[in-house]
Formats: structure tokens, sequence, C-alpha cells
């Protein structure tokens, strides 16, 4: 477990194995908590494929020829290793080798593929910067110039239960009961770059990012939502892995993301 404290000291992260699970400003707890209703995670990230790959009966086709994925890609069943650390910064790292098969967590309950792969190499990086006012959030994927892939950030947040949270984007705004019909395709805010959750009581959160363009909004429970920035959103009627849908490298390609609660 790596804490971090920001200079004030009103602000504390903690990070269990690159896992952002908790975020505490003024003594609040803004991060979903791990056994709670709900979801059995914190965060985590959605790369190179976002959404579910069943109906492609699991096989996704790239210039290297075709691969094996389950729902949300490889990275999540690599494991972080801590690069670096202060008082208030942590830098993680996962590295792939390519075609090596990871074996899948989802096998056999939940997915008929015990091994999954992917056919380039990849490093991707995780890094951490807490400060007085914010948590910055920064993603670095280097990979050969030419690899497609999409990416995700799934964190989830803390909900008072009432369901009269609201949440703003542009100039729309979306009700907890309207997410959760959306069910497990999530609810779409396309084009936009900035979100905001807004409470009754406790604090707001504003999230800004670079690079993702868009967000999923995703919860199975009152207690807590997924706040998701994506490169792309995989549940487009007609076009689940068309190219379209993927990034293209550039050999390194860097994505961020701002937390900052406020009242």
């Amino acid at each position: 477990m790596v804490t971090l404290i920001s200079s004030d000291k009103k602000s504390v992260v903690k990070i269990d194995a690159g896992e952002l699970v908790s975020f505490i400003r003024d003594n609040e707890e803004i991060m979903h908590q791990k056994g709670n209703p709900g979801w059995r995670n914190t965060d985590t990230e959605m790369f190179p494929i976002i959404g579910p790959t069943a109906a492609a009966n699991f096989t996704v086709t790239t210039p290297k020829g075709a691969c094996i994925q389950d729902q949300h890609g490889v990275l999540r069943e690599l494991h972080y290793n801590l690069i670096n650390s202060s008082s208030c910064t942590a830098v993680y790292q996962k590295k792939y080798n390519a075609n090596t098969n990871v074996k899948n967590a989802k096998f056999p309950e939940k997915s008929p593929e015990e091994f999954v792969f992917w056919p380039y190499n990849f490093s991707f990086k995780k890094s951490y910067e807490l400060t007085n006012t914010l948590l910055k959030i920064t993603f670095e994927i280097e990979a050969e110039k030419g690899m497609p892939f999409m990416l995700g950030y799934h964190p989830a947040f803390m909900l008072n239960g009432t369901l009269n949270e609201i949440i703003t984007s542009k100039n729309q705004q979306i009700s907890i009961p309207e997410i959760m019909k959306g069910g497990d395709t999530a609810f779409p805010i396309i084009n936009s770059e900035e979100i905001t959750l807004t409470k009754t009581t406790g604090l707001n959160i504003n999230i800004k990012t670079t690079g993702f363009h868009n967000f999923m909004l995703w919860t199975p429970a009152k207690n807590m939502l997924c706040i998701e920035p994506i490169t792309s959103y995989p549940y487009t009627e007609g076009e689940f892995l068309s190219e379209k849908l993927f990034t293209t490298s550039t050999g390194i390609d860097t994505f961020e993301v701002i937390i900052n609660p406020f009242i």
C-alpha cells in the first residue's frame, strides 16, 4: 500500500498495487470502497479493448492478425510494478510481450477462454500526483507505431444512496436512475472532456480529461457510480470492434484524468 499526502495535509490517497482504493479530502472518502454493494473494485483500466468481446467469439482482428481478448482487454490481467514514489507521487508500470498467453480470470465461470493474448508489445504506465486541490492520474502507453487500441479508465465514486445526485456535462444533466436503466452497456457521454458529479451533501466531484474525449456512466447500485473516461464508446449499434473505434498508436501516447473534489 502506498499513501500520498498533500502538502496541506488535507488530502490523503491510498494506492494498493496500482489501484486507487481511497481518496480522502477533509476527512471525507470520495471513492467507492471494496466490500460495499455494487462493484468488487475501486478502479481499473480497460485496454486495449473496451467492452465485452463475446459477440465476436472473443476474437479481435488487428493488422498483425487475430487475437483472443475478453471483456475490457488483457491489461487488467497483468500486475503493476511500483517504479517510484514520493510523499505526493507514485508511478506504476505494466509490461507485456507480444503473443504471450495470459490467464483469463473470468475462466471458466464467466468465459470459455482460458487464456487471452495481444499481438503487440506494450508498456503501460500509471502515474499519480496529489496536490492540495486535486489528484492527477496520467497514463502513458508505449507501443509499436500503428498499434490499434481502445483505452478506458474505470474509477468508482461513493454516492449517498439517495438517488438524487446529478451528473452534468456540457448542457446535459443525467440522474442516477437514468444511469441504472442503462444496464451493463452504460450511459454514454460523447464528445466531452469534463464532467461533474453534484451531490446534495458532501463533496462534489469534477473530472477533467485529456485525450479520452468521451465518458461512460455505470452503476448497478445506488451507493456508487463509475465515471469512466473512454477513447470511444464500444456499444454503438452495428459498430462494435469496427476500425473507427480504435486509436492508432504514435509510439508514445499520453492520457490524463484530473479528479477535483469541491464543495
